[in-house]
């Protein structure tokens, strides 16, 4: 992705220390924020600054790397390891990452560790680029079947959840990958971006990436999504996943599942996008992932930029009223069109899943 004419991946080494972007800031300011410790990266992680499960999961690989240039000792290992897995819970790329990286290093030298973890989370970074990569080119695949049957109309509308782009992954997204991969290829491609409260994913960071890179685009309410479906005006819609079962029940940002309720109400195809990293293959029930609740504070307040320029902070619920801010819901197998993967596109169900992952098959057989 570029920004202002230079291209930037989300996260970077820089000497000894891991560059990210500061996703709190955006869209108004563009800023980048220095991780030198474990605890940096754990913090970045659980403030949100860095966000999206395959971007949570390259932060803390490198946040190992950073623990292993500290103390590369076994004990330090562990006790880094468990505090990045405790960040945040739902996102599956997180103890994914963690278990590569333990994996990896428990069978290097103390005194070589450092060197070691910093390139092996280098290149799980390295996979979720070229993972994403090919997400976009299957579901390009997908806009495009779908633009010609539709007779190639002047604009194909998308309707996508939060953010699963570029700002979610290491480079060009999950979701979003397919849009951009069909974009620059000349198909007319038109997203309706929920503005996804209570942190406004959608509205801060798909219209701001989606803006960055031209693709025409309009950001809605989140309620507006099956007004649109009922009146014709959604084609598909593509979300991401934070965590999917091995049966095919997609977790992802709260809202999600209201979204595909009404896709399947109105006949619109609804796909999921995801890496295989996001895949939690010891399950096999959506309602048994742990789903995270964070600081009603997100949605008793709001932070926007005012008049002045600068950026306020702001109630918008009365005195004493409480909040719940639960962060995902579950939405089932039997609502999801097909899932999207970076081996191609498959039904939303253990039998196809392991047609396109059979190592899995073994695996549990072993």
């Amino acid at each position: 992705m570029k920004i202002n004419g230079r291209p930037y991946r989300t996260i970077w080494r820089d000497g000894d220390a891991i560059q990210v972007i500061d996703q709190t800031r955006l869209p108004f300011a563009f800023a980048e924020v220095t991780l030198r410790t474990a605890a940096d990266a754990g913090e970045a992680i659980k403030t949100m600054i860095v966000r999206g499960a395959p971007l949570i999961g390259a932060t803390a690989a490198y946040g190992v790397a950073l623990a292993m240039k500290a103390d590369p000792s076994d004990s330090y290992l562990a006790d880094a390891s468990e505090m990045l897995r405790a960040t945040r819970p739902t996102a599956v790329n997180l103890a994914w990452a963690l278990t590569e990286m333990r994996q990896t290093l428990q069978l290097v030298a103390p005194e070589n560790r450092a060197a070691a973890a910093f390139q092996k989370a280098a290149e799980i970074c390295d996979a979720d680029v070229a993972s994403c990569a090919a997400i976009g080119d299957y579901g390009h695949g997908i806009i495009r079947r779908l633009w010609e049957g539709k007779g190639k109309p002047a604009r194909l509308n998308i309707l996508t959840h939060c953010n699963a782009g570029w700002l979610a992954c290491v480079d060009w997204g999950t979701a979003l990958a397919p849009i951009y991969k069909a974009h620059d290829a000349g198909i007319p491609v038109h997203v309706w971006v929920d503005e996804t409260r209570p942190r406004n994913q959608g509205a801060s960071l798909t219209a701001y990436e989606l803006g960055a890179h031209g693709v025409p685009h309009t950001v809605i309410a989140d309620n507006t999504g099956g007004h649109l479906m009922q009146r014709g005006q959604v084609d598909m819609a593509i979300v991401g996943s934070d965590r999917t079962t091995a049966t095919g029940d997609v977790c992802n940002k709260v809202g999600t599942y209201l979204k595909a309720l009404a896709a399947h109400a109105h006949d619109v195809p609804f796909y999921v996008a995801l890496p295989s990293s996001t895949i939690d293959w010891s399950l096999a029930d959506g309602r048994l992932i742990p789903i995270e609740e964070r600081s009603a504070d997100e949605l008793t307040h709001m932070v926007g930029r005012g008049a002045d320029g600068k950026l306020h902070k702001v109630q918008v619920v009365p005195d004493g009223s409480p909040g719940l801010n639960v962060a995902f819901d579950v939405t089932p197998a039997r609502y999801v069109t097909g899932l999207i993967t970076e081996r191609g596109v498959c039904e939303a169900n253990r039998t196809a899943l392991l047609a396109l992952y059979p190592e899995q098959a073994r695996g549990a057989a072993e």
